[in-house]
């Protein structure tokens, strides 16, 4: 397997300057090194942008390093970075605490460079490896998007980040009307080539790494859409239902028109305690009757309390 040309990223987490030095001196070459002097900004460092690998020193002031790594294996969002211990604790029952915390290697120091070189690299590359595997089961095999796992952890950790900085969470539910007629008229193989198209329009619609569109089952499609509003969402849904029609793929079964269309339901909140992922996700799906109930190939979209 091809590493990629994008240099991985290691986050170096130690209170002393000489010891960030040696570190990022010995990794530069091969990765890219940020540093942290606290258990507090790696955690910040982390949340803003999660690396590759951790370098992670023990003995810090204010939040020591079995601490941070607590955090981070607790956290869906940053439990799969490696963690590697650098640390001058060297009894068997601190080694013994660190790896039973999830970190998959301890290195005590003084370091031998090409040790932790050699095991910066070894580690990174297990978790590309992992990455790809864990990529691949999370992709719909028919249309290529993202499955139904993928959304649902997609939406799990939308809502994290919804709560933590009250901002507005939306979801998109689609579905291609009349698609067993579709499937009736013109034969399976090109129901297939249907879905395939119209996940790739609604994809296609979507330009921030944050969302996500997916095939949620059948014929029916999700999306999430993080830092979102209703009008936002609502004016996505529309661009969406607009780039199917534009396929223009014939669809003599239709009562919504002679060609290939979908309705789309809205529904967007700010996430808050009391409220939960599915509830925003059955109010989706409760516009998206809405809109197959009115006539098919339209956008109906509404909030959930606290959202508007």
């Amino acid at each position: 397997m091809e590493m990629p040309a994008t240099p991985a990223t290691v986050l170096v987490v130690d209170d002393a300057p000489s010891n960030l030095a040696i570190l990022t001196e010995t990794l530069r070459g091969e990765f890219d090194v940020r540093i942290a002097t606290s258990g507090a900004e790696a955690l910040r460092l982390v949340d803003a942008a999660p690396p590759d690998l951790i370098l992670l020193d023990i003995l810090m002031p204010d939040m020591d390093g079995y601490e941070v790594c607590r955090r981070l294996k607790t956290d869906y969002a940053t439990r799969n970075i490696p963690v590697i211990f650098l640390t001058a604790k060297n009894e068997v029952a601190d080694e013994t605490q660190g790896l039973s915390l999830g970190a998959v290697d301890y290195i005590t120091k003084p370091v031998t460079v090409p040790i932790v070189q050699a095991r910066v690299r070894a580690h990174v590359e297990l978790k590309r490896r992992g990455d790809l595997l864990e990529n691949l089961s999370m992709r719909d095999g028919l249309t290529g998007i993202a499955n139904r796992r993928r959304f649902d952890e997609c939406l799990e950790r939308a809502w994290r980040h919804g709560m933590r900085c009250a901002t507005p969470l939306s979801v998109i539910m689609a579905d291609i009307d009349d698609f067993k007629a579709y499937n009736d008229a013109y034969g399976h193989m090109a129901g297939d080539v249907c879905l395939k198209n119209v996940a790739r329009a609604l994809a296609g619609v979507l330009r921030r790494p944050g969302d996500l569109a997916a095939r949620f089952g059948g014929e029916e499609f999700a999306m999430v859409l993080e830092d979102t509003s209703l009008s936002g969402a609502r004016h996505l849904a529309e661009a969406m239902r607009l780039t199917v029609r534009a396929l223009d793929m014939a669809h003599a079964g239709s009562r919504a028109a002679p060609i290939v269309t979908v309705s789309l339901g809205v529904a967007s909140v700010v996430p808050v305690g009391g409220l939960s992922p599915d509830a925003l996700l059955r109010s989706a799906d409760r516009m998206l009757y809405q809109a197959k109930q009115a006539g098919r190939d339209r956008v109906v979209a509404d909030c959930l309390p606290l959202a508007c």
